[in-house]
């Protein structure tokens, strides 16, 4: 008969999921043990860059991605990554190794109590298998869970459960798809009030990106004439930002987004919740005047949202009825010129970098962006128009850009790949150099060193406390902290050898550290 182990590893096999990004614990030394030769495992040093890495691997393949994590410990390490993985929509299945089944309810050491509760409210679902009977349903259901929810999902094994001999599971045979087709009345509905509207305007979320999207909303836009803003905290690019239709990313404010949507009858918000606010500024959610109307497929953000109507629905469908449906207001598009970089005194202004990255870089090249200080700086010079060209922290939670990056470039090898990370939040997922290292992922990190939180100096300004202690880190080498970890590293001296640099290409990953000026988000 065959073993728990035997059915989940050919389960795990039939759906793909044979890349198996982990840090072993000594509970899943038996799920790991027998693991099939075809199988991919790649090991983090943390479990915090082990999820940063496998949730960049998800967003950049769009599929299910396995995650192997230690028991109550590793789980706890692994919750702050887990976090951006949430927003993200990724669809990680996280499998946890647990106590043999007698020792839980004693709490022998490395018991993970009450499995089930420890990372709710995160994840979509969350099980422990009541008997070893159930371990191969269980491990489906976390799969299935992950796929139609598009959502983290965590599942307890106690190890002993590996090596029981089970029937053969009619498990191994199952499928689950998923369907939102919208009707053809609320089609008819939408296509109607888009039509009659006198002023609309498009705003587009990262779901558009992640689900492939990107060229359909782009041709959308272009056909109605639309202005089109990016929802506010953007983990996804849905849109081409140098597009002369294009008007920015909406500031995380009530009342600023509210601003800019004035004078616009109706707003068609996509693949978007409506809205991921950041900094409190209060006032109206709309205009007066201005309609909402929200298609997601993603039930939580349409139930939450305090404004406007929602269609829960895969916007896929709705963007071709747009334009098939409705005539014609638009022309075919065209990019606008990057205006001139301002310069630093002391060191380079992040408009420099990211000039030098746009001018040297090719053009389908994909960015793993964790400086939140330069986001002002990076629209005003990036020119991105492909799809998957952009990945952000989805809840802002640091010790994603590091990880992520590795993630990316292990899931997209036929693109280039560069992580731009300021010095403060690369810290939080250093140990990802080893991971680049080990692996030879060719990625270039290119790392902005300012001495500081310059996103935590901004909010001192924000919420009038200026003088906080904790917002200078001087004093650190990154290049030396590569070396450490085996990665290629090198100093841009100015921005003449900063272009020098980035036009080599390497087989193997690098670190580029360059000295920037601090600066705000806006």
């Amino acid at each position: 008969m065959p073993t728990a182990l035997r059915l989940a590893h050919e389960f795990l096999d039939r759906r793909g999921l044979t890349t198996v990004f982990g840090n072993p614990g000594s509970n899943e030394l038996p799920f790991l043990a027998g693991m099939p030769e075809h199988f991919r495992y790649v090991l983090g040093l943390h479990e915090g860059a082990v999820v940063g890495i496998a949730d960049g691997y998800a967003q950049a393949t769009g599929r299910p991605v396995l995650v192997n994590l230690h028991a109550a410990a590793g789980s706890g390490n692994a919750m702050g990554a887990l976090t951006n993985a949430v927003y993200s929509r990724s669809p990680l299945v996280l499998t946890a190794g647990q106590q043999v089944r007698t020792a839980i309810g004693p709490e022998a050491m490395l018991a993970n109590v009450d499995a089930t509760q420890l990372m709710r409210p995160l994840v979509a679902w969350s099980g422990e298998p009541s008997c070893a009977e159930d371990v191969p349903r269980s491990l489906a259901q976390a799969v299935f869970e992950a796929e139609l929810h598009r959502r983290p999902t965590y599942l307890s094994v106690p190890y002993d459960d590996w090596a029981a001999e089970l029937a053969e599971s009619a498990t191994l045979d199952r499928h689950v798809q998923k369907g939102l087709a919208p009707s053809e009345a609320q089609l008819d509905a939408l296509v109607a009030s888009v039509a009659a509207a006198k002023n609309p305007a498009l705003v587009l979320g990262g779901d558009i990106d992640a689900t492939g999207l990107f060229d359909r909303a782009v041709a959308l836009a272009e056909h109605l004439g639309l202005p089109t803003w990016v929802a506010p905290s953007p983990h996804r690019l849905p849109f081409p930002n140098r597009h002369r239709l294009f008007r920015g990313v909406l500031t995380a404010g009530i009342a600023p987004v509210s601003a800019a949507l004035t004078g616009h009858d109706l707003v068609l918000v996509l693949g978007a919740p409506v809205f991921r606010y950041h900094q409190h500024v209060p006032g109206a959610y709309l205009p007066e005047g201005t309609r909402l109307i929200q298609v997601t497929d993603d039930f939580g953000a349409a139930a939450r949202a305090p404004m406007g109507e929602a269609l829960v629905a895969d916007p896929a469908p709705v963007i071709e009825a747009l334009l098939a449906k409705v005539p014609a207001r638009g022309t075919p598009g065209e990019y606008v010129e990057n205006p001139e970089p301002r310069t630093g005194e002391k060191a380079l202004h992040p408009e420099q970098v990211f000039a030098a990255l746009r001018d040297t870089q090719a053009a389908d090249t994909r960015y793993v962006v964790e400086s939140t200080s330069t986001n002002s700086s990076w629209w005003r010079q990036m020119d991105l128009r492909r799809e998957g060209s952009y990945f952000f922290p989805a809840a802002g939670g640091l010790g994603f850009g590091l990880p992520a990056a590795v993630g990316v470039a292990m899931g997209s090898p036929d693109r280039p790949v560069v992580g731009v990370i300021g010095d403060g939040s690369a810290n939080y997922g250093i140990t990802a150099l080893w991971t680049a290292a080990y692996y030879r992922v060719p990625v270039t990190f290119v790392i902005l060193r300012n001495g500081v939180y310059g996103a935590l100096r901004w909010f001192g300004e924000l919420l009038g406390t200026p003088d906080v202690p904790g917002t200078e880190i001087p004093g650190m080498d990154f290049t030396a902290i590569a070396a450490g970890y085996g990665v290629e590293a090198t100093t841009a001296r100015d921005e003449d050898d900063l272009r020098v640099q980035l036009k080599a290409t390497p087989d193997g990953p690098r670190l580029i550290q360059v000295d920037t000026e601090p600066t705000t988000p806006e």
